[in-house]
């Protein structure tokens, strides 16, 4: 069981950088992969970036590819997002999920993910 908590969103403007944190409960935090969506009014909740357990790897939607950077500390028990270049397009509120899965990949689907934060806000303006 794994229980997250999302901290770090805000108000920003276009251009500016935001960085958001996922603290992770549970010893087996290391085990899972991770991942953060967002969804913004009206719109479907889509991926935006996720990483592996073991082997590090990650994989960006295209429209933060060079922008955004995930990245996890599992001595912390946290992954993180690092938003840079932010765009009023960026504006949603970003989740952060996990799932237990084999080591080396990571769903890219939100039905893959068993478990999932109570998101944060973050509003880039124009």
């Amino acid at each position: 069981q794994v229980q997250l908590v999302e901290s770090g969103g805000g108000l920003v403007q276009a251009g500016g950088s935001l960085s958001l944190s996922c603290a992770a409960s549970g010893r087996t935090f290391g085990s899972y992969a991770m991942a953060w969506f967002r969804q913004a009014p009206g719109k479907e909740r889509e991926f935006v970036a996720a990483i592996t357990w073991g082997t590090i790897s990650s994989r960006y939607a295209d429209s933060v590819k060079g922008r955004f950077t995930i990245s996890r500390d599992n001595a912390k028990n946290t992954v993180y997002l690092q938003m840079n270049s932010l765009k009023p397009e960026d504006t949603a509120v970003y989740y952060c999920a996990a799932a237990r899965v084999s080591s080396g990949w990571f769903p890219l689907s939100d039905n893959g993910y068993g478990y999932w934060g109570q998101g944060t806000q973050v509003t880039v303006s124009s």
